[in-house]
């Protein structure tokens, strides 16, 4: 799912951030930005260009699709009912389900 959410992509941003070891100073200058321009990027308080945010992804070593997106809330239930259904099929089954998944996810 999509976020549009200023502040929940700052708050993506910010916990990214830290866990490159990175503070706001030298990630703003490896992005090419001001140190006020990220913080407020973080805050979700400002909109920012493409152009910025993909030096900030760059500088943070993510692709865009990392900040965003986020899981749906069903993703977990949706993958509990493919194990258990895969866990009453026979071998032959799984690898034929895991062949017709390969094929599907190659097609889109």
């Amino acid at each position: 799912m999509l976020i549009f959410d200023y502040r929940k992509i700052g708050n993506k941003l910010l916990v990214i951030r830290k866990k490159s070891g990175l503070t706001q100073a030298e990630l703003a200058e490896q992005a090419e930005l001001s140190d006020r321009t990220y913080a407020d990027i973080e805050r979700g308080n400002v909109n920012m260009r493409i152009k910025t945010f993909l030096n900030i992804c760059q500088a943070l070593h993510v692709s865009p699709n990392d900040i965003l997106t986020e899981a749906e809330e069903s993703d977990d239930q949706t993958n509990i009912d493919i194990i258990e259904k895969l866990k009453n099929c026979s071998s032959k089954e799984k690898e034929t389900a895991l062949n017709l998944l390969t094929v599907y996810l190659q097609s889109l």
